[in-house]
């Protein structure tokens, strides 16, 4: 499927997975809790494959069998130390600048949806200089609700003033594209981000880019 572009009023992005490659910082944030603590070093890739997962989903890859008490309690310390070195490693993926580019020579308006804290995304994106274009960022504690309830999509299309049937959402996990369909947006799964083995075409996005290149293409952007 090609979207018209004519018929695009915004598009909104998830962040960690879709637009930005984070991963590796949160895997080092996650090796400095275990050392802080004097836990044994263990293999912490599987951190990296469930960023889009959120906080809770990696601290249970990086502290195997812990409960969700020990789960809880890690958690603030984590996204402390992640704070601390957010963008040591994390660059946008290969291509989203160029699709940024494009939507902005077209005077499409993009935002970002996200249920990262805040206070990181901020720091993220002004990290990354994303922040001198977003027109609208909403973040994990904006609002009451977080993805894959749709209202934080529905709150992003409010502040930039425009119909969710005009606008695309783009992400990289499952409630991504749930909460994009029950905002009533077209979805985009990008399957350039941290899938941890998912088949992303069983998700029922409108479509499928499998990198920020073929994005282009889906949004008629070339």
């Amino acid at each position: 499927m090609r979207i018209e572009n004519n018929d695009i009023q915004a598009v909104l992005f998830d962040l960690d997975g879709t637009l930005v490659d984070s991963a590796q910082d949160m895997v080092v944030a996650m090796r400095r809790l275990r050392a802080e603590l004097g836990e044994p070093v263990i293999d912490l890739s599987g951190v990296g494959t469930v960023v889009s997962k959120g906080g809770r989903a990696m601290m249970r890859r990086g502290f195997p069998g812990a409960d969700e008490t020990r789960i809880e309690t890690l958690l603030p310390r984590f996204l402390d130390l992640y704070a601390e070195a957010i963008a040591t490693h994390a660059t946008t993926f290969p291509g989203v600048d160029t699709v940024l580019a494009a939507l902005r020579a077209r005077d499409i308006v993009w935002g970002i949806v996200t249920n990262k804290p805040g206070r990181l995304a901020r720091a993220l994106l002004s990290a990354l200089s994303l922040d001198q274009h977003c027109a609208a960022l909403v973040s994990g504690d904006c609002l009451a609700q977080k993805k894959p309830d749709p209202e934080p999509i529905l709150h992003a299309c409010r502040m930039l003033g425009v119909n969710p049937q005009h606008t695309i959402y783009v992400g990289d996990d499952a409630r991504d594209i749930e909460a994009g369909q029950c905002a009533g947006t077209m979805t985009v799964a990008a399957a350039w981000g941290y899938l941890d083995g998912e088949d992303v075409q069983s998700w029922g996005a409108d479509c499928v880019a499998a990198t920020p290149a073929a994005l282009l293409g889906v949004l008629g952007l070339e």
